[in-house]
């Protein structure tokens, strides 16, 4: 990972935009500053799918290593598994997305 492929996509990236990486379904998010809170960016998780297309409108967004270690409890609950599949079994199938080109790459 660049740092400093990070510190300039902080500086010269658009509010909301994202940059791939080289680990699919991982990207970087730049939020726009809001009230108190600075310019800042984020870890945005999204699968991808087949056509290396992120597959989700809605993300998960890890603003700091606190997040993650919240989510990370959330997904290791058995439950959480339980219900997913229980989810699976009544939503209708889904179709899939089509791909990009060009993006740039953050490589981790």
């Amino acid at each position: 990972m660049s740092e400093d492929k990070l510190r300039d996509f902080l500086k010269t990236g658009k509010d909301w935009s994202t940059l791939r990486t080289s680990v699919p379904g991982v990207f970087v998010l730049k939020l726009p500053a809001y009230k108190a809170s600075p310019t800042r960016l984020a870890v945005d998780l999204n699968p991808v799918g087949d056509d290396g297309n992120p597959k989700k409108r809605r993300v998960l967004i890890l603003r700091s290593s606190a997040d993650l270690d919240d989510f990370e409890k959330l997904f290791q609950h058995e439950t959480l598994s339980k219900l997913l599949n229980m989810i699976d079994s009544v939503n209708p199938k889904a179709e899939v997305a089509r791909r990009r080109k060009g993006e740039e790459v953050l490589e981790l």
